[in-house]
């Protein structure tokens, strides 16, 4: 199998790390090779948290790029329910979004961008996609349950040239599986907790000689924190893996997640100071059926080549039925009819498949190893969206509608080809230089029908647009002791969205020539480990986003006297520009030589630690708005700019800080939010309008407190209260689901689980295997 390992300059105690201390091996440099061999029996001790992706892994790069990656092993934090406040705040410039208590759906960013389920993030699943559409709808409903999750990978937006679209980066979760010499092994982890919560994580796996295999089901509902926030979800997935000798495998592995939620709705400010668990809404639900599968091959031919395919799927809907009116407006009994009025349905239907091959190549350059990565990847994703539908007068979950078809149905396509190509010279041990390309050609299509009007169907007229884009980056990197200075350019770009091309009424027009949105982010840090017991990452960031999109007002025919209609074109640009900081550091291991007879942190416990620090300047330069005034003939168009105004939901400051101890099987953790307070439209409104639907955000801070205690080798007992001192507090607004509305964030609640692990070694031990850096 696959295990992540780290060299002596990130060093974790594994074998190789153990022995390169003791002087007896050579640590291995990861700029000579993507992989080396190990026996697989691998030591576990304490790792710096977050770690840091290798310079080389498997058949990416990453040297000078911006990373962090979260063994959540190695924290506290409540994975039950996939709190994202605590699992990301490790990684600095995270801005978290909380629509619900449940964690079915992890809606984050950085660097000020949108958090609206992850979608300015390049999202994955063991390296392959699992949004919606990577390029027309990018909002990622699913997400495995972190309790199935080994790590989680973050690169900031320099991953563009190796992964593609989104300014965001690469956000990539990697599951579990069983390592080292172990025929079979089962775990569970039961929890219970705060209104009704109840969870289940069961799952075998086991590694041979020739066969790999892991197998998980994840079971949770609960009733929420507010009312009408009850929900059910399941997880299940599949991995087998065959190794037909040391230099070639394949896996097939298959995710099915199936959940239904109730969405208690949006909330106007006045109504949130009175009550935020208060809910006007009883009968809105969600649910978003979700099947993943990937086919992998890997083959390492000799130790300067090896090859990645991997072939994936995805089959996906989007449901929703509620009474979706601003929360001003009762869901209440019609005086006419003696019943409630008629729900709306939405649903979204997704088929996407796709293949990405990769390769790296290591050569001799100056004295020095280098390493070439490239590859290619096709794509296609298909989606129906048919909206407005009416549904049932009832409260149950309904998708039934009364008519024979949605008024509005749309067809959208995506096709997409790209080659990239990126290289890594090391010029000298020490100063390395990065360069490289990647080539998109991308289609974009819509059809289908607007709406119904008098029984006649007024069709969308068929639109397509095909774009050839160019990608370039450079990097470099210089190493100084346990520690280096990184840099780093690349171009990003953000594909036109279904919703740009889908025009919201039958009067707006699209500009024919919409462009996707495009940038560069650049990075400028310095990071590493300091005396045995720093951790530390601190940088610069510098992020362009170019041709915003956004409506205009325009005369028809170009004459006032007719009138005028919303055009919707390229109109703006926005900087977001910042340092982030983080620093982790032990309060117990710098005096140990000052306390007498004591000599290691095992005897007393290790007291640690960390803050997470962000400060981001996002603000429009360049952004058009209009106005109209008057009726015709008379009417007047005002045209303004947001010049210098904040871009919406972005914080000026996001700061984590934590505490953390341990001794032998105990481990507890107390740690710290706090989030400024953030505009939530590009006016910067300050006022909450009378809907709550937008208006500032006030700053909020929270606590939170995890315990865990394990024994007898296979056995732990863990406990946390969230939002210990129970602030109020709300993280977004929404125009539509989950709201319209202030969405409140939750507050204190609690959770207890039990859970164990039994290993089943082998007595035959397996021939070594190839240990490649930084994948499972």
């Amino acid at each position: 199998m696959y295990t992540s390992i780290f060299d002596r300059k990130g060093c974790t105690a594994t074998v190789v790390c153990l022995l390169s201390i003791m002087g007896k091996t050579q640590a291995q440099d990861t700029t000579e090779t993507p992989s080396i061999l190990l026996n697989e029996t691998v030591i576990e001790a304490t790792r710096p948290s977050p770690e840091r992706l290798q310079d080389v892994n498997n058949t990416y790069i990453f040297a000078g790029k911006k990373n962090e990656v979260i063994r959540l092993s190695s924290i506290q934090a409540n994975l039950i329910t996939n709190n994202a406040r605590q699992v990301f705040s490790r990684v600095p410039g995270m801005s978290v979004w909380e629509n619900d208590g449940s964690g079915i759906q992890i809606s984050v960013a950085a660097r000020g961008l949108s958090p609206n389920r992850s979608w300015e993030f390049n999202t994955r699943q063991n390296g392959y996609d699992i949004s919606s559409d990577v390029f027309g709808y990018p909002e990622a409903y699913y997400n495995p349950p972190l309790e199935a999750v080994e790590k989680v990978e973050v690169v900031r937006g320099a991953a563009s040239l190796q992964f593609g679209a989104q300014f965001g980066g690469l956000l990539n979760y990697v599951l579990k599986r069983e390592q080292n010499n172990t025929p079979f092994s089962f775990e569970t982890q039961n929890a219970v907790g705060s209104y009704g919560m109840l969870s289940s994580y069961n799952a075998i796996g086991g590694n041979t000689k020739k066969w790999s295999y892991y197998l998980y089901n994840h079971s949770r509902k609960g009733n929420g924190w507010r009312d009408n926030g009850a929900y059910d979800v399941r997880n299940t997935h599949a991995f087998l893996q065959y190794k037909f000798s040391k230099k070639a495998n394949v896996s097939a592995e298959y995710t099915n997640m199936d959940y239904v939620m109730q969405q208690s709705g949006g909330l106007t400010d006045a109504q949130f100071e009175a009550n935020p668990r208060q809910s006007l809404r009883a009968r809105n639900w969600f649910a978003t059926p979700w099947q993943v599968a990937n086919i992998n091959a890997e083959y390492r031919p000799n130790d300067k080549l090896s090859f990645n395919l991997k072939v994936f799927g995805l089959l996906g809907d989007r449901n929703s039925v509620g009474f979706t009116a601003r929360p001003t407006v009762a869901d209440s009994i019609n005086a006419s009819t003696n019943a409630y009025n008629p729900r709306q349905v939405d649903t979204d239907n997704y088929k996407n498949i796709g293949t990405e091959f990769r390769g790296i190549y290591n050569y001799k350059l100056f004295s020095q190893n280098s390493n070439l990565s490239f590859g290619a990847r096709a794509y296609q994703a298909n989606t129906t969206r048919s909206q407005r539908g009416i549904g049932s007068k009832g409260s149950d979950y309904d998708l039934n509608i009364t008519t024979d078809k949605f008024p509005t149905e749309y067809n959208f396509q995506t096709k997409n080809i790209a080659l990239f190509a990126e290289n890594l010279f090391n010029i000298t041990k020490k100063f390395s230089f990065t360069a490289g390309l990647r080539y998109e050609h991308l289609v974009s299509s819509i059809d289908g029908r607007a709406n119904i009007s008098n029984g006649n169907e007024i069709t969308v007229t068929p639109q397509s647009a095909t774009r050839n884009i160019v990608l370039a980056g450079v990097g470099a990197q210089y190493k100084l002791g346990n520690t280096n200075f990184y840099a780093n350019f690349s171009q990003a770009y953000r594909p036109v969205l279904f919703s740009d091309i889908t025009p919201p009424a039958t009067t707006d027009v699209i500009d024919p020539d919409l462009k996707d949105a495009n940038g560069f982010n650049a990075d400028l840090g310095y990071r590493g480990t300091a005396f045995n017991h720093i951790n530390f990452d601190v940088s610069a960031f510098y992020l362009n986003y170019n041709n915003r999109i956004g409506t205009i007002r325009r005369f028809l025919n170009e004459d006032p006297t007719l009138g005028t209609y919303q055009y919707r074109t390229n109109l703006g640009q926005s900087v977001n520009m910042g340092v982030e900081a983080y620093v982790e550091f032990s309060l117990f291991k710098p005096f140990l030589s000052l306390m007498k007879g004591i000599t290691s942190t095992k005897e007393i416990g290790d007291l640690s630690a960390f803050a997470s620090l962000a400060f981001i300047n996002a603000e429009y330069v360049d952004f058009k708005t209009t106005t109209a005034s008057g009726t015709a003939p008379n009417i007047s168009i005002t045209e303004t700019n947001l010049q210098g105004k904040k871009v919406e939901n972005a914080p000026s400051q996001i700061h984590n800080f934590g505490l953390s101890y341990q001794y032998k099987g105990f481990s507890a953790s107390a740690q710290m939010r706090m989030n400024s307070k953030v505009f939530t439209d590009a006016t910067n409104t300050v006022a909450a309008s009378v809907d709550g639907v937008t208006g500032e955000i006030a700053a909020y801070s929270v606590y939170d407190l995890s315990l865990q205690y394990s024994f007898l080798e296979k056995f732990n007992v863990k406990a946390g209260i969230n939002n210990l001192t129970d602030a109020k507090y709300a993280t977004r607004r929404a125009g539509g689901y989950p709201g319209p509305g202030l969405i409140p964030g939750e507050g204190r609640t609690f959770y207890l689980s039990f859970g164990a692990k039994f290993i089943t070694k082998s007595k035959n031990q397996p021939e070594p295997q190839d240990v490649l850096i930084g994948e499972n």
